[in-house]
């Protein structure tokens, strides 16, 4: 007979990616098949619970179909925020708040599906929890395209990224090759302090394609008049260059690159400067010094929403983590991350296990110097080791009048 089990609670937190629902549908149905009573969604993560914005998911996934979609729905089904919580010697009373809210809801598990500042978020509220004497789990729920989270080997909805900037590379070079002319190409791909995701452009790189020319990391200072220099070294020998770049590289005095344009200058709650316009930059730089024909695409949000283009293996991976986060916490565990454990590369097999939140909230994982080159101008075949078998294989959208089908949640646009 299956226990009866109290209330669950889940959100999604930060940036989106192109399976976070994927662990969304894994907490949703693990709970419900181990018993839960009712599976809350917040609308909006933990600013939308203070604001007492919940919903019943029984009420929004209501078939097998539904969780198909729900799986290949790009985005943050219930909506995202970036709200970063007080330390709790600075302000007990948006705890208590909290607590309230959730101890009227009956809540005993919490799960927050994010990344690093949403496992500050965990992280806190446990404290909390146990300073206190309450009887809430609280799970986090890996997600993050930038793969920048301690302790797991990889994060859920790096895969499809990757697998979507090594595609799109592919594609944007064969573009360059169209004209009989020099022209440079500069693709900006999304990564702040870390660089797996700029990284994955190397993945262009096979028998059909010869890869990005250069490819720079923000682990390495960038030195403009060497970049310069090295155009024009590949400029005597092929007309097409192709550099894939970092939003976040950094000139030798810390200066981010897109500083040095006219960027508009935004930070969020968690003193993160938007970072955009360093292709610009340097497209234009390139152009006026030698009058070539310069070309800056930036991936933007397109590489965190593609889901025409999941890898199979992180889809299931994400489905894995959620599912992963219910049973531990319904074994007494909180204040736990799920993280992946690589047993094998080949055959690839990765496993679950749990990790001290405490150990991983706040803490930036990056590209290992060692799969960086010497030059720090591309990475390493251990790199794309690492990569690829995370991008392995497809899921088939469910299409309708030619176009895929999502799943979408109207409540949380009111």
């Amino acid at each position: 007979m299956k226990e009866i089990r109290g209330n669950v609670i889940v959100g999604q937190s930060g940036g989106p990616t192109a399976v976070i629902n994927s662990s969304l549908v894994g907490v949703y149905k693990t709970a419900k098949d181990r018993g839960a009573k009712i599976v809350y969604g917040m609308l909006h993560g933990i600013q939308g619970l203070l604001e007492n914005r919940v919903v019943d998911l029984s009420e929004h996934i209501k078939s097998d179909l539904d969780i198909e979609l729900l799986k290949r729905t790009p985005s943050s089904y219930l909506g995202s925020c970036r709200y970063k919580l007080p330390e709790i010697h600075e302000d007990q009373e948006i705890y208590r708040k909290i607590f309230k809210i959730l101890e009227d809801m009956e809540i005993e598990y919490f799960f927050y599906i994010g990344g690093n500042d949403s496992m500050d978020t965990i992280k806190k509220l446990s404290d909390y929890s146990i300073l206190n004497g309450s009887r809430i789990r609280f799970m986090g729920v890996p997600k993050t395209i930038d793969n920048d989270l301690a302790a797991t080997d990889h994060t859920p909805g790096y895969g499809s990224a990757a697998k979507y900037i090594g595609s799109i590379t592919k594609e944007v070079i064969r573009d360059g090759l169209v004209y009989d002319q020099q022209n440079v190409t500069l693709i900006e791909i999304m990564g702040r302090n870390a660089g797996w995701l700029t990284g994955a452009a190397a993945l262009a790189k096979c028998e059909d394609c010869e890869g990005p020319d250069m490819i720079f990391l923000p682990e390495i200072a960038f030195d403009i008049e060497e970049f310069m220099k090295k155009v024009a070294e590949l400029h005597k020998r092929k007309k097409s260059v192709v550099a894939a770049i970092s939003e976040g590289i950094r000139v030798e005095d810390g200066r981010y690159v897109c500083e040095l344009t006219d960027n508009v200058d935004y930070v969020d709650a968690f003193g993160h400067r938007q970072l955009t316009g360093a292709a610009r930059y340097l497209a234009g730089r390139i152009a006026r010094e030698t009058g070539c024909k310069t070309r800056a695409i930036e991936f933007s949000s397109l590489q965190r929403c593609a889901s025409h283009m999941v890898s199979r293996v992180d889809i299931t991976e994400a489905y894995q983590v959620g599912g992963a986060a219910v049973k531990a916490a319904f074994e007494g565990e909180t204040g736990k991350m799920v993280i992946l454990k690589r047993i094998s590369d080949d055959p690839y097999i990765c496993v679950t296990d749990i990790y001290d939140v405490h150990k991983i909230a706040n803490i930036e994982k990056k590209v290992p110097r060692e799969w960086i080159n010497e030059a720090g101008d591309y990475v390493t075949e251990e790199f794309i080791s690492y990569i690829r078998p995370l991008i392995q294989a497809e899921l088939t959208p469910i299409m309708a009048d030619g176009l895929p089908r999502h799943l979408y949640c109207k409540d949380h646009t009111k």
